[in-house]
């Protein structure tokens, strides 16, 4: 059976409805206390004056079910890139497609904005992420090590 899936730029009234997207994937990434954001700064980091990030939302018999936020990278060697921040649907929607639309739609905006690639980040133990990027043909980097500062 096909679902009527839509997928649509995200926009500040989907914001409520991601920030629980959002609390969903750090609970599966085993990191429930992590989200600290408000509502508020989301809300205005991508629907403000000076947007840093942009995103779409899928969207089923109007409930949104997952979503893409992604910001843009600059590499000194390559130029501009997308950074896919996190992309999660709702656990009764997996295995459904709706993944692959999210990221076939962010593929088409990263080539509009004529950026030379996508990069993000996967744990290492989730193995259901994991292979639906090698569907994609992703490259995985060993030799980089992830390193940051929380102020």
């Amino acid at each position: 059976m096909q679902l009527d899936i839509t997928v649509r730029r995200a926009t500040a009234e989907d914001c409520p409805r991601i920030l629980e997207l959002v609390q969903e994937l750090a609970d599966y990434e085993k990191a429930p206390n992590e989200v600290t954001v408000t509502l508020a700064h989301f809300t205005e980091s991508g629907f403000g004056d000076n947007p840093v990030w942009w995103g779409f939302v899928a969207v089923h018999e109007n409930n949104i079910i997952g979503f893409a936020l992604y910001y843009t990278r600059f590499s000194t060697w390559k130029g501009c890139r997308m950074y896919l921040e996190d992309i999660i649907v709702t656990e009764s929607f997996r295995g459904k497609g709706v993944g692959k639309l999210l990221f076939d739609r962010l593929i088409v905006e990263a080539k509009e904005k004529n950026y030379h690639g996508i990069s993000w980040q996967a744990l290492e133990w989730n193995e259901p992420a994991l292979n639906f990027y090698k569907k994609y043909h992703a490259n995985f980097d060993p030799e980089w090590v992830n390193c940051a500062i929380t102020f």
